[in-house]
C-alpha cells in the first residue's frame, strides 16, 4: 500500500512540474501591460528588464534620504512597443500621452515628448530595484522613478498597466 501512495506522489510532484506548469507560472507573473496607441502590446516581467540598457536615477524619497534606483528607461520600453517616439513625435501626435496606472488604481500621466529622449534629459525610469535590492513588496515589483522633480507625486509604485492615448 505505502509503495502505491509513494508511485502517486511522484506521479503528482513530476505534473506539479511539468512544463504546463511551468507555462502556468509565467501567466501568473507580476508584469507590466502596454496597450492603447501602440503598434505592438506587450507584457513587460522583470526578466524582460534586462534586455535593456539599465539606468540608474538617485532620487529623495518621502524617508528624506537619497535612494538608487535601477532599471530602465520608459523611452526604450514604449519604443520596443512602437509607440510613435522620436523624429515622428510631432504634430497631432503631440497630443499623445502615457496613462500609467498602479494595482491600487492610482494612475498619472506624462506627455510622450516628457519621455522622449529627443525632447528631454530627464530620466523617467521604470525600476525594479533600490538600493540593489529588488523593491519592496509595497513598492513593486515595478515603479515609475521621475528623476529631479520636486514631488514624488509622479514616482507611482506596484505599476500594472501603460496605456498610451490621444488628448480629445
Amino acid at each position: 500500500m505505502r509503495k502505491y501512495l509513494f508511485i502517486a506522489l511522484i506521479g503528482l510532484f513530476q505534473m506539479a512540474v511539468s512544463p504546463d506548469a511551468a507555462s502556468a507560472q509565467a501567466l501568473t507573473e507580476p508584469g507590466v501591460k502596454i496597450t492603447g496607441e501602440v503598434t505592438a502590446a506587450q507584457t513587460i516581467h522583470a526578466a524582460d528588464l534586462k534586455q535593456f540598457k539599465q539606468v540608474t536615477v538617485i532620487r529623495k524619497d518621502r524617508d528624506g534620504k537619497d535612494h538608487t534606483y535601477s532599471g530602465v528607461k520608459l523611452f526604450d520600453l514604449l519604443l520596443k512597443a512602437g509607440v510613435t517616439l522620436g523624429k515622428d513625435l510631432r504634430g497631432e501626435n503631440l497630443t499623445k500621452f502615457a496613462l500609467i496606472e498602479a494595482s491600487d488604481g492610482y494612475q498619472v500621466i506624462f506627455t510622450l515628448a516628457e519621455l522622449d529622449s529627443e525632447f528631454t534629459d530627464r530620466a523617467i525610469i521604470l525600476a525594479d530595484r533600490v538600493d540593489n535590492q529588488l523593491l519592496p513588496v509595497a513598492d513593486g515589483p515595478f515603479r515609475i522613478i521621475v528623476q529631479d522633480e520636486k514631488k514624488p507625486a509622479r514616482c507611482i509604485k506596484q505599476v500594472t498597466a501603460i496605456k498610451i492615448a490621444f488628448a480629445k
